[in-house]
């Protein structure tokens, strides 16, 4: 549905590439897999809203033909930040995107166009909508059921009912680059975790620039740096153990410390990702350690509050928290401390919280299949829902896959042949 619904995108002004990729990610942005402010995004509840949860990076526009270090105009912006002038690209492409910039004009008579993400992403909801109602205007058998479809700041979420599965995608325009970005050149000079597992090619091999602002940034012209696909990578480095305990700790901090919004779990996968070059491999290889590895999480969480300090993994310049106030830290370190003191109970209560959700999904479910209501979108005469064949199979391969880039390329005057790419494997 999303290959067809992308290339019917592409086809109503072409601004999108013909021959794109997209990122899909498992987890959506409100599980912190890209680095997005939560306080533009409604609040969606597992088992109340969707049953599982992606994130589809789409590519407005790509910058795919360098071999040296990418540099970005950041004159303007605050660190890991960036404005973007079209003037990289050519004739052809400013014309197609010059309304979704702004203007600036120079003493010399220059005109400077800045894509703005904020234009994109009004432009992408607008032809998401036109296309949504095409599709309804002519539905066929099969096809699943747009139950929700709204614009979160930069950030379109979309619910599809697909049989018995309610599946959320977060779909976030983005600026696609190969190589790197000369700011962070630094940081390669390091030595990390990673060394000797993969290949520096592997880590390297692209950034993206996401719709988000600084705090203090002009919303209208400012990008934030993604590693979104370096990120991928580095995943297959950390161990199991380490991974569980980061999937616990979040289950705790993604309630308990949502008011006010100061802490996501993005600032959590950095600070794992910090924990990894800072701790001993072997200690962070033993399998029996998670409860360890969740103690030692929480204390890095509470050392980053009370210092009012988390850098970015990429960009170690770049405080994460700067912007946050004395009184909100405090706040949240201290409802940390809570958690400390008995980390078990509130273990118990993030389980609790999954259950109660998974048994909601499974009585909706069931409720579905008595009642059998036809999918708008499917034929009228059939009164069964269609399997939800292709929504399992979609989470059997981002399951089968941890850490592993999949990505998704399509060809508009074709979208019957999708190819999905797994690291270099297509299928």
């Amino acid at each position: 549905f999303f290959l067809s619904f992308a290339g019917m995108v592409q086809k109503l002004d072409q601004k999108l590439p013909v021959a794109n990729e997209y990122l899909l990610l498992s987890g959506g942005v409100r599980e912190g897999v890209v680095d997005i402010d939560l306080d533009e995004l409604n609040v969606y509840a597992r088992g109340t809203d969707y049953d599982m949860d992606f994130t589809l990076l789409v590519p407005a526009l790509k910058l795919h033909d360098r071999n040296q270090p990418v540099t970005l105009d950041m004159r303007h912006s605050a660190l890991c930040h960036s404005w973007l002038s079209l003037r990289l690209f050519d004739e052809g492409t400013i014309s197609k995107w010059k309304d979704c910039c702004t203007i600036v004009d120079h003493i010399n008579g220059a005109t400077n166009y800045f894509f703005s993400p904020t234009k994109v992403a009004d432009w992408f909801y607008d032809s998401i909508s036109i296309v949504l109602s095409e599709i309804q205007k002519k539905p066929q058998r099969g096809m699943p059921k747009v139950e929700k479809v709204e614009k979160n700041g930069t950030i379109i979420s979309i619910i599809l009912g697909v049989g018995s599965s309610r599946m959320l995608y977060d779909i976030v325009p983005v600026v696609s680059f190969k190589g790197w970005p000369a700011v962070a050149q630094s940081w390669l000079m390091e030595n990390h975790f990673w060394d000797g597992k993969i290949t520096e090619e592997e880590v390297i091999s692209g950034f993206y620039l996401v719709p988000a602002c600084s705090y203090k940034g002009k919303k209208d012209n400012e990008w934030r740096l993604s590693f979104a696909r370096s990120e991928v990578q580095l995943k297959k480095c950390i161990s199991s153990s380490l991974m569980q305990a980061y999937q616990a700790c979040k289950a705790i901090i993604i309630k308990l410390l949502s008011r006010p919004k100061a802490i996501s779990p993005y600032h959590l996968r950095s600070m794992m990702l910090w924990a990894c070059d800072r701790l001993p491999a072997n200690y962070l290889a033993r399998e029996d350690y998670a409860a360890h590895f969740l103690l030692g999480l929480i204390d890095d969480l509470q050392h980053c509050l009370v210092n009012k300090m988390c850098p970015n993994y990429f960009i170690p310049q770049c405080n994460m928290l700067e912007h946050l106030s004395e009184e909100t830290v405090m706040l949240h370190a201290r409802k940390l401390s809570s958690v400390r003191s008995d980390p078990a109970e509130h273990l118990r209560t993030a389980i609790e919280h999954v259950k109660a959700a998974n048994r909601l999904t499974l009585e909706l479910q069931r409720r579905g299949s008595t009642t059998s209501i036809p999918s708008p979108q499917s034929d009228g005469g059939d009164t069964n829902q269609p399997d939800d064949r292709l929504a399992k199979k979609l989470q059997q391969l981002v399951t089968e896959n941890p850490g592993k880039s999949i990505s998704v390329f399509i060809n508009p005057d074709d979208v019957t042949r999708p190819h999905f790419r797994i690291d270099d494997k297509f299928f």
